[in-house]
């Protein structure tokens, strides 16, 4: 893909089928999409994928030229319950193999947390020895999986999980030294209260640490309170001017993936990166 490629989690357009889904990105002119296989009308981490859904997934995006640049695997990695944990595994396996058939080079991970109902929801034992190593052992495992089918697995820095900082997400990579571990940045999940006064500090750090092993970039705004619907990119503290240019920076040449908006919101979130990104349907769009 050219440098910063903009996407959407197809999951934004909740359609009856999934060709239905694919046809609501590309009239964005959108070519790149995360993938959940909600949008198929399974959980995201299935029991069992049939062969038929797979090619149907797979004909449907290619037909409307739109790239499954991930496919989202989230579990809690770190789930007090080991059955959980197991179980998490076991869907990982069936997904990788789905993503081969897909050709969906990444599967996105969530690093987990203590809490029993919400996998990213902070809990105070995530920072304990013991969570540290719990994710450790699920990450090994999870990377045998992704050396099997030869995929890469992306994680990211969030503060409501056992890896909730830039710092955090450097030494899970130095600590398992796998060329299938790799970063999605999600600058809107580096901040903890407080955080947005020392908004450069805190991306330039991330970057320093993690800007040579990106997979994915997201693009979702950063909200200063709670608010419903949360902000669309624009509308909220992030300094996305700072955001690109150190994606740029760091040399990216990926996915920026649009999510945290409802379709409604879709099209103005899309403009403003465009904008941001200086690209344009029919003159620089990266899929032209």
């Amino acid at each position: 893909m050219p440098p910063v490629t903009l996407g959407i989690f197809a999951k934004t357009f909740v359609r009856p089928s999934i060709e239905e889904v694919f046809e609501a990105v590309a009239r964005h002119h959108l070519r790149c999409v995360q993938f959940n296989f909600s949008s198929a009308g399974l959980p995201t981490l299935p029991d069992e994928i049939d062969a038929a859904l797979l090619r149907r997934i797979r004909r449907a995006a290619a037909d409307r030229r739109i790239i499954l640049a991930a496919v989202s695997g989230t579990f809690n990695m770190i789930h007090p319950d080991v059955a959980q944990r197991r179980a998490g595994l076991r869907g990982l396996e069936i997904l990788a193999g789905a993503c081969v058939q897909l050709g969906a080079p990444v599967i996105t991970l969530c690093t987990g947390t203590r809490d029993p109902a919400d996998m990213w929801r902070s809990h105070p034992a995530n920072q304990s020895p013991e969570a540290w190593s719990d994710l450790l052992v699920t990450l090994t495992k999870a990377l045998t999986i992704a050396d099997k089918h030869g995929v890469v697995l992306g994680i990211e820095p969030e503060t409501g999980n056992v890896v909730s900082s830039a710092r955090h997400a450097r030494r899970l990579l130095d600590e398992m030294k796998s060329p299938r571990l790799k970063i999605i940045m999600d600058p809107a999940n580096l901040f903890h209260a407080n955080d947005v006064a020392r908004m450069d500090e805190v991306l330039d750090e991330a970057f320093d640490l993690l800007g040579v092993d990106l997979a994915l970039a997201h693009a979702k705004e950063l909200a200063v309170a709670t608010t419903a619907p949360p902000p669309a990119p624009g509308e909220g503290a992030l300094d996305w001017d700072r955001y690109i240019g150190l994606l740029r920076k760091a040399g990216f040449e990926g996915p920026l993936i649009l999510h945290g908006v409802d379709e409604s919101r879709a099209a103005d979130a899309i403009q403003f990166l465009r904008d941001k990104l200086e690209i344009h349907p029919g003159r620089r769009h990266p899929a032209r």
